[in-house]
């Protein structure tokens, strides 16, 4: 029988549909709905429930403005948010590993219930799978201010949302065949940055002991910056920018400000960075929960206990450009301004130029640029940082551009994902992986899920981790078999002279 005994109830799954030695068990709440009197606060515990609640179906997701393929919409007056979802295997012996899984999205759109995340496949190579929703856009990351009356709102409630759901899988998920001393933390694009400032968190340490990053993404933003775009979100909603203000304006009335915010920035391109891919949202370096960035937290330390292993693709930003994300970058004018307004050197653009192909055009150049600030070194540096630190971390890199047809395919955001999954099958990921996959595909994705799987279990991918000086050719490149190599490291050397700013969102 597939019951299972919480400390807030009991719950019942069902067997997987692709496998029936797995059984899932989904929208299992971890916290209270964060909304009416705990808008805007720490997450408290679900409340306990009798009988058997009935764990078959997604919990509803964070309030957001987007609809993916595949996924459920957000629809107004949904509350129970705080939910996650369990896949492991039936028969499993117990103290399995666990891995907690952390949906990207640029902290305002995504959820736990995308066809990318089905645990199905990696519970089968003896993990327990747990995937969760968290708050996003301004519930989860906008900053409120404080007027003295009635508790204080913290910023980073997103990251505290993700820090109750560990507390959860310490305290729980033994119930379940996993064990809460072996839980490996993992994530992609705004899930990444999220493990990373856990790690860089006091109130994260002891929660994990190894992390997943694929493509973590470079922002943070100081307090004074996230009140400034509260003041923005609150004046186009017409409320006060105050806590009173803020909390009389319905969620959706705040997604609805922020997307207009956001457009605002997309058709001003005198408006600074925010113009290119204007993400609002994101951690803030509070002093509190988050020191700093990570990458300043870990180069001093922070995290180095925890076991890591970080991924980028090779052509990050091309996903951005093809979901009409990111502004159109198209004359050298408007290349120049994009390095002027992110602080780097001319020189650099020049040098990517020149690197790339004779005929490649300029929006190649921004694209590559752009993808390598945003994720690809930022996600290496974080390694980097980590291994010079004392860390035990190893790097790869997604390379794989030749569809199951063929044809060619972008080693883009996100590809990467339904590989390690295991998760080709679904038709709503064929715009990721390039179409329909073919044998080398399948093959791909079965070393990349057993890296995974082996990194859970024993802390080892199956290549060599970086040395104490943070170099060295460690790094595994995926590919499908046959696929020719290529430099995927090309850019890393001007970066080193021209540094990394850190931005903000």
């Amino acid at each position: 029988m597939d019951v299972f005994t919480t400390r807030a109830g009991r719950v019942r799954g069902r067997r997987s549909e692709r496998d029936p030695g797995i059984v899932t068990v989904r929208g299992l709440p971890y916290a209270a709905p964060p909304f009416g009197a705990d808008r805007f606060r720490e997450p408290r515990p679900a409340q306990p429930w009798d009988g058997v609640r009935e764990c078959t179906a997604f919990g509803p997701v964070a309030p957001q403005s987007a609809e993916l393929p595949g996924s459920p919409a957000w629809s107004p007056g949904d509350e129970d948010i705080l939910t996650l979802n369990i896949w492991a295997p039936t028969d499993g012996p117990g103290d399995l590993p666990v891995l907690v899984w952390i949906h990207g999205g640029a902290y305002v759109f995504g959820s736990s219930a995308q066809p990318d995340f089905d645990g199905t496949a990696l519970a089968a190579r003896g993990l327990v799978v747990v995937t969760l929703n968290h708050r996003l856009g301004f519930e989860g990351f906008g900053h409120v201010p404080a007027d003295g009356e009635g508790p204080a709102c913290p910023d980073n409630r997103g990251l505290l949302d993700q820090i109750a759901a560990l507390e959860w899988v310490r305290d729980t998920i033994a119930a379940f065949g996993g064990s809460p001393g072996r839980v490996t933390l993992a994530g992609q694009s705004s899930g990444a940055s999220s493990v990373a400032c856990l790690m860089a968190a006091d109130r994260g340490r002891g929660l994990f002991h190894r992390a997943i990053l694929h493509s973590a993404v470079n922002a943070c933003a100081t307090v004074e910056q996230a009140a400034r775009t509260t003041a923005e979100v609150a004046a186009v909603a017409g409320v006060p920018a105050t806590r009173a203000g803020l909390l009389a304006a319905s969620p959706q009335t705040l997604v609805s400000a922020s997307d207009r915010v956001v457009d605002r920035y997309r058709q001003d391109p005198g408006s600074g960075q925010r113009h290119y891919d204007p993400a609002i949202y994101g951690p803030v370096a509070d002093g509190d929960l988050l020191p700093s960035d990570p990458l300043e937290a870990w180069a001093a330390g922070a995290g180095a206990e925890v076991e890591l292993l970080v991924c980028h693709t090779t052509e990050e930003y091309w996903l951005l450009d093809a979901v009409g994300s990111s502004a159109k970058v198209t004359t050298e004018r408007q290349l120049h301004t994009f390095a002027a307004d992110f602080g780097l050197p001319p020189q650099l653009v020049d040098a990517y130029r020149d690197r790339l192909p004779e005929a490649a055009p300029v929006l190649d150049v921004y694209l590559a640029l752009y993808g390598d600030l945003l994720f690809a070194e930022y996600s290496s540096r974080l390694a980097e940082a980590h291994a010079r630190a004392g860390g035990r971390t190893f790097l790869s890199r997604f390379d794989r551009r030749a569809g199951g047809d063929g044809g060619r395919v972008r080693a883009w955001h996100c590809a990467d994902i339904p590989f390690a999954f295991g998760n080709l099958h679904d038709e709503n990921l064929h715009f990721l992986t390039g179409g329909p996959p073919g044998p080398a595909d399948h093959e791909l994705s079965q070393r990349m899920a057993g890296a995974w799987a082996a990194f859970a279990a024993h802390g080892d991918p199956g290549w060599a981790p970086l040395d104490a000086g943070g170099e060295g050719a460690a790094s595994r490149v995926w590919r499908t078999a046959g696929e020719e190599a290529r430099e995927t490291d090309a850019f890393r050397d001007l970066w080193d002279a021209a540094g990394l700013p850190l931005q903000a969102p």
